[in-house]
């Protein structure tokens, strides 16, 4: 975007240019537009910003709610605010704040420190009646991943435009052009409070508010919000509130997920909205043109005027199950606006005649409340590891005959022959997606005899790694949003690859962009340690190999001993899940210790790098998962008596290989933790201790392993004292570029 205008004015022309300009109605924003930016471009005197923004945004939680006609009491709208905060706190969770109505103002309230801080400064707020019932108003919450200033109540969401509140904003994501607005600004008299990016929006909003008011134009709070969107460079997901609109909500996103929720007592008028262009048209069944819809040149859902209704917006589905099921995911640029009940989407530019172009579908979620409820359990974390007996089902159901031995991903069927006729295999990931890709690569080489290249995809896009038309390009994902990956997903699509995408969220920006893939079906994972999302990617992938190899004789009986494997996998789980007091006791002479070695090899390298992330990210120990065949390449100096090593050894090919580097670290002192098959009496003659694990085949071993890492970073995290679920500096996905 920031490319587009090479021209350079002076301040004095842009005056001009802005005092001559006339903004009518919204078909004649874009000169209005193109004037400021030209303006904004020439203003900063440092060098331009990339204009990419599809790799740079931040996992931060906003949850929006407006009521119309449903009368509801001021109490039940803050706490229903906290509440949807509170589902979206792994998401970032080092301040929290809230805009709302209070009697003849807007009220803001923000917070350092998890959202039951806010939830207590709320309390606290007792110069009006919360039991006030409101037939129509709005609110705005944010928990916030600090970028742009520390954590603290200034620099927490919403930000403001003035200290009278006429506009606010919540914002996830990063505005890399900010600094050239903040010196824009400035120079027409605004003043900044907080350190943030993201104060630059709300002041926009406001500086385009005035300026058209002075002009003697009327525009809509949706038309301020467009005009302010063209200037941002970066990423974003945002949701606005006024003063001036008193009941509207005005949200948008580019490059962070953003959906909105939908509730009434009567049916919707339909389940597919029709886009709103800048001209004021709108798209019928049929594509014909409609300008006036519903008498206010919008399209609605409601079925008349003045219907009940309810409406939420959130970063995750997982804020509003509980209110509906009934949702819209909106795509990158799409602005959502709420007047008097009626929600309409609107788009600045018409993209192609594709059918995503003209209408935003109504969708029913299939997730269920428990899915994302603490239960029995400590923390989500745990939880999320004793699932792990269903998650792997959920992933198999459907889609494994265990009987007739077929395995059919329905998501992959029609892009199946391509990919056997491919010239290699790429596997795209970060993190522990990365760690799922390693774990299945040996696998996938045996089964399909193709080249796989498994790459960290912020690596990969830093080499402009070369990639042709035959490739085949996996990229896998959690969230479906992770900045890398998908940076790097689009990076491969415009060369010409098949895109696959492999996550555990429906609606997601990986898996609304590939062009093919497989949802691994694990459930919501809240915890920002994956546990359960990597054992059903590993089976995931695992599915797609033996998919691949279905019609290869020579490979029948291989294929087959898979299968089995997978068939008994979900008892074998439960029984190491039955470790968990062991490894609790373990952790209690572990976890003052400073640093821990993970080393194992083969099918069981990739388990020993995510148990060591594990550990990093929950315990703040230092730890490293190390091939045992580079053992004597420099490793080795670490081992000592002092050093606690665990080690992953398995009856697999290379059986000998292992006990081989086990033999070097018990000769020099150390004192292995092993982690084993269970009954291998052989190894546990060279173990200071063990935990054994059931035996299944070599491939699907590291399902089984890791489970046990996981445990021991849970409990040595709990008895240092540490939040499992929302460990310090991290969010639930890696989305700073």
């Amino acid at each position: 975007m920031g490319n587009t205008f090479q021209m350079k004015l002076t301040n004095t022309e842009f005056i001009k240019i802005v005092r001559s300009t006339e903004i009518r109605h919204t078909r004649e924003l874009s000169l209005a537009i193109t004037s400021i930016k030209i303006s904004l471009k020439s203003f900063s005197r440092e060098k331009d910003l990339s204009t990419s923004h599809y790799g740079i945004y931040i996992m931060c939680g906003i949850f929006a709610y407006i009521n119309f006609c449903v009368p509801r009491k001021r109490q039940y709208i803050l706490e229903l605010l906290i509440s949807g905060l509170q589902r979206l706190e792994y998401r970032g969770y080092d301040s929290a704040g809230v805009a709302y109505d209070g009697v003849g103002e807007m009220r803001i309230v923000k917070k350092r420190g998890k959202v039951a801080a806010l939830q207590q400064e709320i309390q606290v707020q007792s110069d009006f009646s919360l039991d006030e019932e409101l037939r129509k108003h709005c609110g705005i919450a944010h928990t916030r991943w600090a970028t742009h200033g520390e954590p603290s109540g200034v620099n927490s969401h919403p930000q403001r435009s003035d200290p009278s509140n006429e506009f606010v904003a919540v914002h996830n994501g990063i505005i890399t052009n900010y600094k050239d607005i903040k010196k824009f600004l400035e120079s027409k008299g605004f003043r900044f409070e907080s350190e943030t990016d993201t104060e630059v929006i709300p002041k926009l909003v406001k500086y385009f508010y005035d300026k058209t008011k002075k002009e003697g134009q009327e525009l809509e709070f949706r038309e301020l919000v467009e005009m302010t969107i063209q200037q941002l460079e970066g990423a974003f997901a945002l949701a606005f509130k006024s003063s001036k609109f008193p009941g509207e909500i005005v949200a948008t996103r580019r490059g962070s997920p953003l959906l909105v929720g939908i509730k009434s007592e009567f049916p919707l008028k339909t389940d597919r909205l029709p886009i709103v262009y800048s001209s004021g048209d709108t798209h019928d069944e049929a594509g014909a043109t409609d300008s006036a819809v519903n008498g206010f040149g919008w399209s609605s859902l409601a079925t008349n005027k003045d219907s009940p209704i309810e409406i939420y917006f959130a970063s995750d589905a997982s804020a509003v199950i509980e209110h509906t099921n009934r949702v819209i995911y909106l795509e990158d640029d799409d602005v959502a606006a709420v007047c008097n009940g009626n929600l309409s989407i609107h788009r600045i530019k018409r993209g192609d005649a594709s059918e995503e172009n003209y209408f935003r579908e109504v969708q029913t979620l299939q997730m269920e409340l428990q899915q994302i409820m603490k239960g029995n359990y400590s923390s989500f974390m745990q939880k999320e590891i004793f699932e792990q007996p269903e998650s792997v089902v959920n992933t198999m159901r459907g889609r494994v005959n265990l009987e007739s031995g077929s395995v059919r991903l329905g998501g992959l069927m029609s892009h199946i022959d391509t990919i056997r006729r491919c010239r290699r295999i790429l596997m795209i990931a970060c993190g522990t997606s990365y760690h799922s890709a390693l774990a299945t690569r040996q696998l996938l080489e045996e089964l399909t005899e193709l080249p796989v290249v498994v790459e960290l995809a912020s690596d990969f896009l830093d080499r402009s790694t070369p990639i042709f038309r035959d490739d085949v390009c996996f990229f896998i994902s959690q969230s479906g949003e992770t900045a890398d990956t998908l940076n790097a997903l689009r990076y491969c699509k415009e060369r010409g690859a098949l895109i696959v995408g492999i996550t555990n969220t429906v609606g997601s920006s990986i898996s609304r962009e590939s062009m093919c893939g497989c949802h691994i079906n694990a459930g919501p994972e809240i915890g920002v340690a994956s546990t359960k999302a990597y054992t059903s990617q590993f089976l995931a992938l695992t599915m797609f190999a033996l998919m691949m190899s279905e019609d290869r004789i020579s490979m029948q009986q291989r294929r087959q001993e898979i299968i089995e494997g997978m068939k008994k996998l979900p008892e074998l789980i439960k029984e190491v899940l039955k470790l968990d007091e062991e490894i609790q006791s373990l952790a209690q002479e572990m976890y003052q210790q400073k640093s821990l070695l993970v080393m194992g090899r083969g099918f069981q390298f990739a388990t020993c790098l995510e148990g060591a992330l594990k550990i990093k990210e929950l315990t703040y120990m230092h730890s490293e998962g190390i091939l045992a065949g580079e053992l004597k390449h420099g490793p080795l100096a670490l081992v000592d008596k002092n050093m606690p090593v665990i080690m992953l050894v398995s009856r697999d090919a290379v059986f000998a290989k292992c006990m081989n580097a086990l033999q070097q670290v018990t000769a020099r002192q150390g004192r292995p933790i092993l982690i084993c098959n269970k009954g291998d009496e052989e190894v546990k003659d060279h173990a200071f201790r063990t935990l054994e694990v059931p035996r299944t085949v070599d491939c699907l071993q590291g399902i089984l392993s890791v489970i046990p890492l996981q445990l021991l970073s849970f409990h040595i995290a709990v008895l240092r004292g540490y939040d499992v679920d929302c460990p310090r500096n991290l969010a639930k996905s890696v989305t700073v570029e």
